[in-house]
């Protein structure tokens, strides 16, 4: 069942986040819903402009109605990621998604505000919630790239100002994350102090988490020991530290990197092992369980597992 974004937020505010995944295909959509069955847990599914054109849009939305057919407990919402101005309408006005996330984090603090506002008075006038970005995390996504210098923490007193003119609903906010695969060098956390601080100013408004995937060593390491060539430095967020920061307000968490980690481990090693083999499904059926599997584990440390029920009652 398709709901909005903010009726999974009430629920897990200051006690756990939900897990919000990009996909771009059947499988994913699969092993997504079968892993929140499986953990029962709440979730959010994430289209970017990317997916939308790889998939083309009217697939990439039948694919979910048919998942969710297949699935039909399962509780979600459908959210657009890294929106611009453009995409975001087309996605208010599609009648389809349950929010948009218009990222202007780019421009100056006052086109910030007047962008965010002029998609939220659209997307209020539809029912649909707005996400907002503030701050600018470095690394690459999509077609949005930003070095690592001009990264910059998301100043507290600009987040409460910022939200109050824009309106916006949520806030994705830079607290020592960083986008792609290839993110820290060495070992770092999230700045804890920062999100609190954001919080203070911020009471009760959702903040939002980019570039949370945890980039596990071990799917690094197999994808390289199967012909891959990743750089085996890279660092993401340690997923143990989800449940403190769900406490102070994070309560979306995205994972994006992750989830093609597992695919390219899956299929890596499937040809790797079998390379006779040109039948696809086979290691597409093998990445739904592995796929699902992981959506568990994630599951757990947001806090969200086991939640499904509490989610239903709280939709009456």
């Amino acid at each position: 069942m398709i709901v909005s974004t903010d009726a999974l937020f009430r629920p897990a505010y200051g006690k756990y986040a939900i897990g919000a995944y990009n996909i771009n295909n059947m499988e994913q959509a699969l092993g997504l819903f079968l892993g929140h069955i499986n953990a029962q847990a709440p979730f959010i599914i994430q289209l970017s402009k990317g997916s939308r054109k790889y998939a083309g849009i009217p697939m990439i939305e039948a694919i979910i109605r048919a998942a969710e057919q297949l699935y039909p407990e399962a509780i979600y919402a459908v959210h657009l990621d890294h929106g611009d101005e453009a995409t975001c309408y087309a996605c208010i006005d599609s009648g389809f998604y349950s929010s948009v996330m218009i990222d202007a984090s780019h421009a100056s603090f006052e086109e910030n505000v007047a962008i965010t506002r002029r998609v939220v008075e659209r997307a209020h006038a539809k029912g649909l919630s707005v996400e907002a970005e503030l701050g600018m995390l470095g690394g690459v996504e999509e077609d949005i790239t930003v070095d690592e210098k001009h990264a910059m923490l998301t100043n507290p007193n600009e987040a409460k100002a910022f939200v109050e003119q824009s309106g916006c609903d949520s806030l994705a906010v830079a607290i020592g994350t960083s986008h792609g695969a290839y993110k820290f060098k060495g070992q770092q956390s999230l700045h804890f102090e920062r999100i609190e601080a954001i919080q203070q100013q911020l009471p009760g408004v959702p903040l939002v988490m980019h570039g949370s995937s945890s980039v596990p060593q071990d799917e690094v390491l197999r994808i390289n020991a199967a012909g891959g060539t990743l750089d085996p430095s890279a660092r993401g967020v340690d997923e143990n530290e989800f449940k403190r920061a769900a406490e102070l307000g994070v309560t979306k968490v995205n994972i994006d990197t992750d989830g093609r980690l597992v695919w390219t481990r899956v299929h890596r090693e499937y040809f790797r092992d079998y390379p006779e083999d040109f039948d696809f499904r086979k290691p597409g059926a093998l990445f739904v369980e592995e796929y699902a599997r992981f959506i568990v584990n994630k599951s757990e440390k947001l806090g969200s597992q086991g939640k499904l029920p509490e989610v239903r009652a709280a939709l009456g």
